[in-house]
């Protein structure tokens, strides 16, 4: 996977696609807080800090409880999350 966004993150932080669902297949809108319990947790790494064992491409498991910061790069919101505190493992 290429990284596109041109955004380097520092130490052990990654970048994420924003997942973006925000209605049920019900059609029932979720505010910001219950669409976080409900989004993907197995996510691909778009950009990585030099300190991070995830690389650009590696799919990687996110704790359930993480809250990630929300950034914009090139108009396109991502999510940023600290290696360390937020990811389990890497899916292979």
């Amino acid at each position: 996977m290429e990284n596109n966004i041109n955004f380097e993150p520092t130490r052990d932080w990654l970048v994420v696609p924003k997942p973006d669902k925000t209605v049920t297949d019900a059609g029932i809108i979720l505010s910001d807080r219950s669409a976080s319990a409900l989004r993907s947790n197995v996510l691909p790494v778009l950009a990585a800090g030099p300190d991070c064992k995830c690389k650009v491409g590696d799919t990687v498991y996110i704790h359930p409880a993480s809250d990630g910061v929300i950034v914009e790069l090139n108009d396109t919101e991502y999510v940023m999350i600290n290696e360390s505190m937020a990811v389990l493992g890497i899916v292979k």
